[in-house]
């Protein structure tokens, strides 16, 4: 059948065709749909080579061009249609029109541009010259280089924590050494007297691990959701829990473990200041010495000093000096205490309460105390702000990198000092923790040098801490400035926001100067920033398969820290309630 079929067409293909005038018109016509579709364009006799496609170079490679049947090769051609095509036709004239529009969409779809090239692929004709190709790999370049996803509020730029986005991971690990370990850790030996040995560990070691997990929870959602860093906790908060209850949930332990540590280290920074001036001066000074309010006034302008740096970033040196000083007066106090030996009649036993009620109130107190040792997550998503991010190199990398080192240093520092210390001291510790055992038993027998250096040390220590921890509250403040007004906030009324918050806390410092009796309570209260709400905010945004080993370990911990927090409150209160406390209204001592 198909050689009949190829005879016929044959047969009547040799019917001579009266020969037609060419194609005349005006050269806008002359590309018409209509006009290629026209079948006074097939002709019989032979085709004469067509003079080359003309046109400017930017568009010799564009998309229609290429799928052109220009490009069309005839060795992809049926038998049929190449017996079709070996038929003569009769010459034409070559096409002529303007350059600008020998690549209009019909002409591209005209048969007169069938050519016996051979097609290539698309991007394989498109030279590294070509202005589409520089684009294109341009901008996958910059693309992967910065996040085309991420979405930054153009006022962060004006704002102390994210001002400057130059951070590395050795910054991470001295904001986070600086502000994960410091006088809270000297009262850690307090929680071996109602626990002893083996709990006092266990816990401290469980506690340990917690922390650690949740505050990796927290690095890997920062930016979670993509085009979105998390660059403050409260945001975090309110992205999870919504604006209403993440406000209402995080505002008050984020704004206590900020404003109120800057207020207790105050108190331990003046009360340092004060002991260094008596071992310095000695017992036959004659010089008159200032009052405890006085030597708080001291330390905070010399804090207001030290907040006029700008950003996050820029503090980064003090945060090395008050790492360096944490970590050497923690040695300093835990070596002398071991060197100088246990004290006569020291007892490791727990305390013996009275009664059932005061014996659990006393484990109460002491998870408090160990919970309240760890501090800084509410600093974490802060310091990872300040880091450059992209898709190539996310923050979450150097951050990790610089808590690893910062929590190994942190480990070295609170084992030794909880160990060592209930070794050297056992059950008489007093309640002001390390520090006042270690003067208050070795005061006379211990060099004056060491004892100088090491209340100097707390100072320094003390004085980068409120560094740190402030921070948070600057930017608060000069936040609202900064939406209200739509432009940066002046450098004068920077230094009087940083002035006056410092004023704020000096006078909480002088008017609750008990507020270190306090540590198992404050504990509990802010327990949850650091144990609970981490992992309710996982589940929440990295939203993980249900009942999976993630969803069922973060539930678990978010409950147990929720649960601990409300008993560790209520049973600080009680015990407050109970045996009472020096409530020393604006008589600092």
């Amino acid at each position: 059948m198909e050689e009949e079929e190829v005879k016929e067409m044959s047969e009547l293909l040799s019917i001579p065709m009266p020969t037609r005038p060419p194609v005349s018109g005006p050269p806008s016509q002359l590309h018409s749909p209509s006009l290629a579709r026209s079948p006074l364009l097939h002709s019989p006799t032979p085709q004469t080579p067509r003079a080359p496609v003309s046109g400017p170079p930017s568009q010799l490679h564009s998309p229609s061009l290429t799928r052109s049947p220009l490009l069309h090769s005839p060795t992809s051609q049926t038998p049929r249609t190449s017996e079709l095509h070996s038929i003569p036709a009769t010459p034409r004239p070559p096409v002529s029109a303007p350059p600008s529009q020998l690549h209009s969409p019909s002409l591209t779809r005209s048969p007169l541009l069938h050519s016996a090239t051979p097609r290539t692929p698309r991007f394989a004709r498109t030279p590294l010259a070509s202005p589409m190709r520089r684009a294109i790999v341009n901008m996958r370049a910059y693309l992967e280089d910065i996040g085309h996803l991420t979405k930054l509020d153009p006022h962060d730029a004006w704002l102390p924590i994210t001002e400057s986005r130059n951070g590395n991971a050795y910054y991470s690990a001295f904001h986070t050494l600086s502000s994960g370990i410091g006088f809270q850790a000297l009262v850690l030996p307090l929680a071996f007297i109602f626990l002893g040995w083996t709990w006092g560990i266990l816990c401290l070691s469980v506690a340990f691990a917690w922390q650690l997990y949740t505050l990796w929870l927290l690095v890997q959602l920062h930016e979670s959701v993509p085009g979105t860093r998390y660059s403050r906790y409260m945001h975090l908060a309110e992205a999870a829990f919504g604006a209403k209850l993440g406000k209402w949930l995080a505002l008050f332990p984020i704004l206590y473990l900020s404003a109120g540590i800057c207020t207790a280290i105050i108190i331990v920074g003046g009360g340092a200041m004060k002991l260094f001036f008596q071992i310095v001066c000695g017992a036959t000074c004659d010089s008159k010495p200032l009052t405890a309010a006085e030597w708080y006034l001291v330390f905070t302008c010399l804090a207001v000093v030290l907040s006029q740096l700008p950003n996050l970033n820029s503090i980064a040196g003090i945060s090395l000096i008050g790492s360096v000083t944490a970590v050497t007066y923690c040695t300093l106090i835990w070596v002398i205490s071991v060197s100088k030996g246990r004290l006569p009649g020291v007892s490791y036993h727990p305390v013996e309460a009275k009664s059932d009620v005061d014996r659990v109130l006393g484990i109460l107190n002491a998870l408090g105390i160990i919970s309240f040792a760890f501090r800084g997550h509410n600093l974490v998503l802060e310091i990872q702000a300040t880091m450059p991010s992209s898709l190539k190199h996310p923050s979450r990398v150097p951050m990790w990198r610089g808590v690893k080192a910062a929590y190994l240093l942190i480990a070295f520092c609170l084992y030794p000092i909880a160990i060592c210390g209930f070794w050297a001291y056992g059950n008489m510790i007093p309640p002001n923790g390390m520090l006042a055992a270690l003067y208050a038993f070795h005061g006379q027998d211990t060099s004056r040098v060491l004892l100088g250096l090491t209340a100097l040390l707390v100072v320094f220590n003390c004085l980068s801490c409120f560094q740190i921890y402030a921070m948070p509250i600057f930017d608060t403040m000069e936040s609202g400035y900064t939406k209200n007004k739509n432009r940066p906030c002046p450098r004068w009324l920077r230094s009087a926001f940083r002035a006056f918050f410092a004023a704020v806390s000096y006078f909480m410092a002088v008017a609750f100067p008990f507020l270190s009796d306090l540590a198992g309570l404050i504990g509990g209260m802010a327990l949850p920033v650091t144990l609970a709400f981490p992992c309710f905010m996982w589940i929440l945004v990295k939203k993980p398969q249900r009942y999976s080993a993630m969803w069922y370990s973060n539930w678990v911990l978010g409950s147990a820290g929720m649960v601990l927090s409300l008993i560790l409150t209520i049973a600080g209160v009680w015990n407050l309630v109970k045996t009472g406390i020096d409530i020393r209204f604006f008589k600092p001592e």
